[in-house]
């Protein structure tokens, strides 16, 4: 299964606060909101959704193929991505602009702060994916992640005409758009990824209730931080699926693009949505352990046995064959 997937590629500048945010909040004066933190740490780190999901999926095996613009300033992060696995040939590089910046901070509560720079990413809507599709012998699935809108409202239009399948996973962007553009970005999706405040700001900005958003896509997928995630179909029963056992929080930038990494690998792996879902879970607490959205280590057998912990031998069964190929 050749997987594209589009969306921003970043570095991220992650600073940490010792204390609340909430605590220098004064409701009646959000107006006029003038704050500054004191951060006790600064980590550089490459990121940006989508090359975010390649490196978690080129973890577990898979070969993606990454797509968006980017800088000049891209050349030891391309080495990196490649070096583990992903696909980097369709990566636009942009002769004017660096690469996106990701400047975020997190209090002690895990609420995060966050700026970002789009830079070489406005250039994602010169981008076309019939040269990519072309290039690689057809694309089975297509995800539009968060990037330069009209990149976005471009690669999903394409995937439309062409019949190319995609995943609709707007995130950050949909902060930003108003109901018409949403509109635009899902209807005909096979799936819709969001988080659960995405999921209810893309209904009150788009109309449509949750059963109306439903009937414009295949799958909804929705997850929802430590309550877990639930995958909800027409017609069918919701699958809720509860997040994996965690050793412990250190940094929670990354997790949900980690979830989708895993989700997409049970995708092409041929498994059922619920453990999807599960490997997914899996992925995102390697993320949630460490500072950085690629700098967890995943070694099969222990993935495995942390796996097994969280969701049973079954799960096990289903997902161990397709990581044999991996050394550990």
């Amino acid at each position: 299964m050749k997987i594209a997937v589009t969306g921003s590629i970043a570095t991220d500048h992650l600073m940490t606060f010792k204390g609340r945010f909430s605590d220098s909040l004064v409701v009646d004066q959000l107006h006029k909101i003038s704050l500054s933190f004191l951060a006790d740490d600064l980590q550089i780190r490459r990121g940006g959704v989508a090359a975010n999901i390649c490196f978690g999926m080129a973890n577990l095996g898979l070969h993606p193929i990454l797509v968006d613009a980017v800088g000049e300033d891209f050349a030891d992060y391309r080495s990196w991505l490649e070096r583990h696995g992903v696909d980097c040939e369709s990566v636009y590089v942009s002769e004017t602009r660096h690469t996106a910046r990701f400047v975020c901070t997190t209090d002690e509560d895990m609420a995060q702060i966050a700026t970002f720079y789009a830079g070489a990413m406005s250039e994602a809507r010169e981008i076309e994916l019939a040269p990519v599709a072309q290039r690689v012998g057809g694309l089975d699935l297509v995800m539009v992640g968060p990037s330069d809108p009209e990149g976005m409202r471009r690669h999903t239009t394409e995937c439309r005409q062409r019949g190319i399948p995609f995943i609709a996973d707007p995130s950050q962007q949909l902060a930003f758009a108003d109901g018409p553009f949403i509109r635009d970005l899902i209807t005909g999706a096979d799936y819709l990824f969001t988080n659960d405040y995405e999921a209810h700001m893309t209904e009150q900005k788009t109309g449509w209730s949750a059963d109306e958003v439903l009937e414009q896509v295949g799958t909804r997928v929705i997850t929802k931080g430590k309550d877990g995630a639930v995958i909800l179909r027409k017609g069918e029963e919701p699958i809720e699926v509860p997040v994996a056992r965690e050793v412990g929080r250190v940094d929670p930038t990354g997790v949900g693009d980690a979830f989708r990494a895993g989700f997409l690998a049970g995708l092409t792996w041929g498994l059922d949505l619920r453990t999807c879902a599960e490997v997914g879970s899996m992925l995102a607490t390697y993320v949630l352990e460490t500072v950085g959205t690629q700098e967890y280590v995943l070694r099969p057998r222990h993935f495995l046995e942390r796996l097994g912990e969280s969701y049973g031998a079954a799960t096990v069964a289903a997902v161990e064959p397709h990581l044999a190929a991996l050394r550990d």
